[in-house]
């Protein structure tokens, strides 16, 4: 079992079993995974967080998304809200967990999208004056 924890901007994801809560932070974007079942079409999507981009009918909304602060490359979490153009409600809209896609998955006939991870700001080597000229 799987339960979100929220609050102060931060929020945890607490499994039953494991050796206690993991605490999450945002990241400023994150790449996703869109699949077409019928052509076999498929991209990965890098969205900023509040950035959303179409696909076939979909709409697809990066609203957050989240990763562990002692671990961020070992799973994310993101809150997504998806339309379908034939549809006059959000075909989606929740959190999807990238270890768990099953977890809360999207259910559309034709389409799948899943959270492949959040995308963290590296920050770029500092140069120091008189560099490169």
């Amino acid at each position: 079992m799987i339960g979100l924890v929220f609050g102060g901007g931060l929020f945890a994801l607490c499994m039953a079993g494991a050796a206690g809560a993991q605490t999450l932070t945002e990241a400023p974007g994150g790449t996703l995974r869109w699949l077409d079942k019928i052509t076999g079409d498929a991209a990965d999507i890098t969205l900023s967080r509040g950035q959303s981009e179409v696909h076939g009918r979909l709409t697809v909304q990066l609203d957050s998304c989240r990763y562990p602060i002692d671990n961020p490359a070992s799973d994310a979490v993101a809150h997504l809200t998806i339309l379908d153009a034939v549809m006059s409600q959000p075909l989606f809209t929740g959190w999807m967990v990238a270890s768990s896609p099953a977890l809360s998955a999207m259910d559309h006939a034709r389409y799948d999208v899943w959270v492949l991870r959040c995308d963290i700001a590296e920050s770029a080597p500092a140069t120091t004056e008189g560099e490169g000229e």
